[in-house]
């Protein structure tokens, strides 16, 4: 091996580690659990089933593609509850909750399927009801799974529930995806910054190429 081929060799070991790591998933394709607090949307702590909000609560549903709760995109459209429930008076012994529901866009859509039109519905339901008996009432059918994961609302998609969506079907960069009622674990997503394993990787490139080259220098 000539001196120039170990230099050449080298180059091309240190190019490998920037281009042949192995794809890693972007995230997962779910519907995401919203609470309106003052004039902003909150990540919901607790699934649909378990929340009882009050009388005059706004509650928002989306449907997107996110690796977890800090990356999930908001519902969008009116989240007012005043105007949600302009035509739903109150009535005695029941209370009535604001809802919103984000079909998310087409790039979140799964293979074949279209989303509906966002929508917007006042539930008017028992003191005592979960957010997801005010969404039964309004946005049937519902899909659950058999971990009581939120997989459709409004028979919406047709199959699926929180699968992992590959780098390949992952929507463009930027917040135009979002998140399960159950949200995958936060500390799982990336920081962006490399991998232990890539630095290694050139760690290990680097030192190859150097016990190469030095080879060449002992025989010439």
């Amino acid at each position: 091996m000539t001196r120039r081929s170990a230099v050449l060799f080298l180059a091309a070991l240190l190019s490998l580690p920037a281009g042949a790591g192995q794809a890693q998933a972007a995230g997962y394709r779910y519907w995401s659990f919203w609470e309106r607090d003052g004039g902003a949307w909150t990540y919901a702590t607790q699934g649909p089933s378990l929340v009882r909000p009050s009388d005059g609560a706004v509650q928002g549903f989306r449907f997107s593609v996110s690796e977890d709760s800090a990356d999930a995109a908001e519902p969008r459209g009116t989240a007012d509850f005043a105007a949600v429930c302009a035509e739903t008076p109150p009535r005695e012994g029941t209370k009535r909750v604001a809802l919103v529901v984000d079909f998310g866009t087409p790039a979140d859509a799964p293979s074949g399927e279209t989303p509906p039109a966002g929508r917007t519905a006042c539930a008017r339901v028992s003191p005592d009801a979960t957010t997801a008996e005010a969404l039964a009432s309004v946005a049937e059918p519902l899909r659950y799974d058999a971990n009581a994961l939120l997989c459709a609302i409004a028979g919406y998609p047709r199959q699926g529930c929180g699968e992992q969506v590959s780098d390949e079907d992952a929507p463009a960069p930027g917040k135009n995806a979002s998140g399960p009622s159950n949200p995958p674990d936060p500390s799982a997503s990336s920081d962006g910054g490399p991998s232990l394993g890539l630095v290694a990787g050139i760690a290990v490139v680097v030192c190859l190429g150097a016990a190469a080259i030095r080879q060449v220098r002992r025989r010439g």
